[in-house]
């Protein structure tokens, strides 16, 4: 049996992507099933669609950190100025003290653009990379930590993880267990992913890119859209002090659950043994039973073997009497940033009583025995289990909870 968890609460949350830049923008599109897709224009050759941020090229950081420029950090910082998110970090640095607050974030990509651009405009001669380049600043797995710390200006533990797809969503793990270890007394947790050559060359070589917009759980869907975005959450304890004087209305994460199956490199166990025992730990450790849950937040990528194995682990969990769908039709799979997109968008429809249906599906794929929504459900959702899936068998699991 798990040790329950002691709640975390939200305080803070920004989220940017394909269908827009804030939270009310990602409640707006699941409310008008606008989806964020278009054809790829990133890198045509690969064919498909994407999840494109609109404005990052023309974004500039600001000058005293032009040497971290890269796509990668300045979806980060987009995100960091939207939803008042970087005052409130700096209300919570102020009561805390700056080095009381850490960084955990999830990135599968980083700034791998900028090393792509570089290599391209490298010396034919002697190989030399340009002397503008600066790999541990852009490219490195921790520059997107370093960036966020210093514009914060934290001085906290910093760490990121890469855990493939599940980066983000394990950023909240890590978080917590500083916070509950006495380390700390508040995290910035979240990540930020772009797209880039290698990731669409990646998954078209492993024939899993769709050739029209992603449809999770679809009968005849094809694979996967590539997306990018960025998003973050300030986690304090739910008996923080309050900067603003109320009791914490805002969303709360209730459990965790992780585990690693280690099936196969880049294919799904294919009974879901990690995902079910990710989402087991999770309930456990919030100490809710499975009836409980309102709506299961899937990973949901649109491959056939992915939706496949989580209907069965869902299945295994909770049977067929909790809704479930993906968003990824929305946003396309931000690979590493899923999991901190998927808790701003659980905590825009928890606060407008809306559980959203998959979309673009025709009909769902009649091997799929869970309650899979294809239409918007008005109805309260009070409690969310959250699932983010990576390459190498990595499950994690996330139970949020409205608590007001």
């Amino acid at each position: 049996m798990q040790q329950l968890m002691h709640p975390l609460a939200l305080t803070a949350t920004t989220a940017i992507s394909a269908i827009g830049r804030g939270s009310a923008a990602h409640l707006h599109a699941m409310r008008t099933r606008t989806a964020g897709l278009r054809p790829n224009d990133f890198e045509p050759s690969v064919g498909g669609w994407i999840g494109r941020v609109d404005g990052v090229e023309g974004y500039r950081l600001p000058p005293a950190m032009a040497a971290f420029d890269c796509r990668n950090n300045r979806l980060a910082d987009m995100a960091l100025r939207t939803d008042g998110f970087a005052d409130a970090v700096a209300e919570a640095r102020a009561v805390y003290g700056a080095g009381r607050v850490a960084v955990v974030l999830g990135t599968s990509t980083s700034g791998i653009t900028a090393g792509e651009d570089a290599y391209g405009q490298r010396d034919t001669a002697s190989g030399a990379l340009p002397d503008r380049f600066h790999y541990d600043l852009t490219q490195d797995l921790f520059s997107l930590g370093r960036y966020v710390q210093t514009m914060l200006q934290l001085r906290g533990p910093a760490l990121v993880v890469s855990t493939a797809c599940a980066s983000s969503a394990r950023s909240f793990v890590d978080a917590a267990q500083l916070i509950h270890s006495g380390v700390c007394d508040a995290a910035v947790v979240g990540g930020a992913d772009s797209l880039c050559r290698m990731t669409l060359q990646g998954f078209a070589a492993l024939e899993l890119i769709s050739p029209e917009p992603c449809r999770p759980c679809d009968a005849t869907r094809a694979g996967i859209s590539i997306g990018e975005g960025a998003g973050f959450a300030l986690l304090e304890r739910m008996d923080a002090p309050r900067r603003d004087g109320r009791v914490t209305d805002r969303l709360a994460l209730l459990g965790m659950g992780t585990a690693s199956d280690a099936h196969h490199m880049s294919s799904p166990h294919p009974h879901g043994a990690g995902a079910t025992g990710a989402m087991r730990r999770a309930l456990e450790t919030a100490g809710l039973a499975p009836g409980q849950v309102d709506w299961v937040h899937l990973h949901g990528t649109g491959t056939r073997a992915n939706d496949a194995m989580e209907d069965l682990a869902v299945l295994d969990v909770f049977g067929n009497a909790v809704p479930c769908s993906s968003t990824k039709g929305w946003t396309g799979h931000t690979l590493g940033t899923c999991g901190i997109l998927q808790a701003v968008i659980c905590e825009q429809c928890m606060a407008d009583d809306i559980l959203p249906g998959c979309l673009g599906i025709e009909a769902v794929d009649p091997s799929l025995r869970s309650d899979v929504a294809i239409a918007n459900r008005e109805q309260p959702v009070r409690i969310a289990v959250s699932n983010s899936f990576g390459f190498g068998g990595i499950n994690c699991s996330l139970v949020f909870g409205r608590l007001a």
